[in-house]
């Protein structure tokens, strides 16, 4: 699944060519996506302007003249600037069409993504409103983190991962996060004392921010908006490393699975 940094990276290349532009029309091949694209979404939109191309955890939010188009990437998404001529693939589902001849495309073999239409304020959107905050944002700190962590019995993990306590900490980066920061997955969020929590916090932004200026991690199909791969892959110390030596100690990586997902970290490094 495409993470906050691959949202962003995302968000990132696409701005330049769409902030300014006039949307001629929206072309739906695939409706039935993980919610229904709204019917009337090109008869709302045809004719209006792209004034912000924004992000909200890890929902792409246009912003035009008279409303907001909500976009998530879902397990398998990615979107390209193309020629609006460029033949549409198997699973090239929706094209936002440009007055300038390009057109934004969702590519989504899964279906799993989004396109939504609202008039009313983005944030209120049901999709947006219980988000929690952003965690490169000033409102994310350690006291913010000590606080959600009180009378919680769930794992650390589980719960940076909660979006309505910090937004876009999936899988793969919370698993760099906690080993960067020196924390067992594991561990009760109750037991996190104020000052491993302000150690998460700057390991959670250091380990987004590189991820992001990296360009994504690509594990499986997403590529950015010119088609190309991330390569924050290279850079994981313990994601997927299952067996391997830790980079710290050479102890071997360690993976656990939960609820469907794999947990690696280092026994020795992360108490």
């Amino acid at each position: 699944m495409p993470e906050l940094p691959e949202v962003e990276t995302t968000r990132r290349g696409i701005a330049p060519h769409l902030q300014g532009r006039r949307i001629a029309r929206v072309i739906v091949r695939q409706p039935r996506l993980r919610w229904p694209v709204p019917r009337n979404i090109n008869s709302e939109t045809a004719g209006a302007t792209v004034q912000a191309v924004q992000r909200r955890g890890k929902y792409l939010l246009l912003t035009l003249d008279g409303g907001t188009l909500i976009l998530h990437l879902g397990m398998s998404g990615s979107l390209q600037v193309l020629a609006a001529d460029t033949p549409a693939g198997k699973h090239d589902h929706l094209d936002i069409v440009l007055s300038d001849g390009r057109c934004l495309r969702l590519h989504d073999p899964r279906r799993f993504g989004a396109v939504l239409w609202t008039r009313q304020d983005p944030q209120q959107h049901k999709l947006l409103a219980q988000l929690g905050p952003e965690p490169l944002s000033a409102a994310f700190d350690a006291a913010c983190l000590y606080a959600s962590t009180r009378k919680r019995h769930c794992d650390i993990k589980s719960l940076i991962m909660n979006s309505q306590i910090v937004v876009g900490v999936g899988n793969i980066y919370a698993c760099e996060a906690l080993f960067l920061a020196g924390i067992r997955p594991s561990l009760r969020a109750s037991r996190l004392s104020a000052a491993r929590s302000a150690r998460l916090v700057d390991a959670i932004k250091d380990v987004l921010r590189k991820a992001i200026a990296a360009g994504g991690t690509t594990l499986r199909d997403f590529t950015d908006s010119d088609g190309r791969p991330g390569y924050f892959k290279q850079q994981l110390q313990v994601y997927g490393r299952e067996g391997q030596p830790c980079v710290n100690c050479g102890h071997p990586v360690k993976r656990q699975v939960s609820g469907g997902r794999s947990t690696f970290y280092c026994a020795h490094c992360q108490r």
